[in-house]
């Protein structure tokens, strides 16, 4: 059974999905870390350096592996043989499952008791970064592919 008569858009909208998918999240957490790192800084000036190295080495870390993710997925999407497609068919399964895991993962770290505030104010930066990084390398293949395609 296909879903491609629920909310059917032209191919490479969906494209669009993906950078509302990994720009906004991203744009969210580093916003989040940031605050935390404030925090940080008013009690611990002495840390803030290290933190943002720690920032630095995520953001890194994290862009390196979200690059395949775009890769993927924009070949993916560019690949289908329909023009049009279900707006949810912008993720495959296991899309969805990472997409889950990750918010089940982040919402967990943040409601743990004990995490310490560094923890925040050194990761999150750096993931937000990477996935805002990933968004806009969505937004990039979708003007591509509009000034190619003319749409």
């Amino acid at each position: 059974m296909t879903l491609d008569h629920i909310l059917p858009v032209r191919r490479h909208h969906l494209l669009l999905m993906q950078v509302l998918c990994w720009l906004a999240p991203g744009i969210k957490i580093f916003i989040t870390g940031t605050k935390a790192l404030c925090g940080v800084a008013a009690s611990h000036p002495e840390r803030v350096w290290w933190l943002a190295v720690v920032a630095l080495a995520v953001a890194v870390a994290f862009s390196l592996m979200f690059h395949n993710f775009v890769k993927r997925y924009t070949l993916r999407i560019l690949n289908f043989p329909q023009e049009r497609k279900s707006l949810l068919a912008f993720l495959d399964l296991r899309g969805y499952l990472l997409i889950a895991f990750m918010m089940g993962l982040g919402i967990g770290l943040k409601y743990l008791p004990g995490m310490p505030a560094e923890f925040f104010a050194g990761f999150y930066p750096g993931l937000g970064i990477a996935l805002a990084v990933a968004g806009l390398r969505f937004l990039f293949s979708w003007f591509k592919v509009c000034k190619n395609t003319n749409h």
